[in-house]
C-alpha cells in the first residue's frame, strides 16, 4: 500500500518530453494522431522527431478491439499514404497474438480448488476432476 502512494505521489510530466497533439480522420477508415515535439513555452521542437500514430478498431466476437500503431512517415502527407499497410500489418499482428492467447489457453490445464486429491500432502487420490478450458 504504501508503494503505490510512493508513487502517486511521484507523478510529474516530464517538462523535456512534451509533446502537442493534433488529430486528422477521415471520419470512415481511421484516426492519425500527429505528435510534435514542443518545449515547455509550447513552441515547436524541432530538435526531437514528429510522431505519426494511427488508431482503428477491429471488430472481434467480444466487440470492437482498438488498435494503436506507429506510422514510419515524416509528414503528414507520408502518414495518410502508408496508413494502409501499417493498420493491415497491426490487424494481423493483433490476429496472431490473439490465435497464440487461445492455444496457450487450450493447452493448459486447470487444478480444482483444493489442490491434487485427498492425500496428505497432496498426493494423488480420487474424487479430483481435470478441467480443460
Amino acid at each position: 500500500m504504501a508503494e503505490r502512494e510512493d508513487r502517486m505521489q511521484d507523478l510529474k510530466m516530464d517538462a523535456a518530453n512534451l509533446y502537442r497533439e493534433e488529430i486528422y480522420t477521415d471520419r470512415r477508415v481511421g484516426t492519425i494522431r500527429v505528435m510534435v515535439p514542443v518545449s515547455t513555452d509550447g513552441s515547436a521542437d524541432p530538435a526531437r522527431k514528429t510522431v505519426y500514430a494511427g488508431e482503428a478498431q477491429m471488430m472481434t466476437n467480444m466487440g470492437p478491439l482498438p488498435l494503436s500503431f506507429e506510422i514510419e512517415a515524416s509528414s503528414l502527407p507520408e502518414a495518410v499514404e502508408k496508413y494502409g499497410a501499417t493498420a493491415k500489418a497491426s490487424v494481423e499482428k493483433t490476429v496472431r497474438e490473439i490465435q497464440e492467447m487461445r492455444r496457450q489457453a487450450a493447452s493448459s490445464i486447470v487444478v480444482p480448488q483444493g489442490g491434487m486429491g485427498g492425500l496428505p500432502g497432496g498426493g494423488l487420490g480420487g474424487g479430483g476432476k481435470i478441467q480443460m478450458p
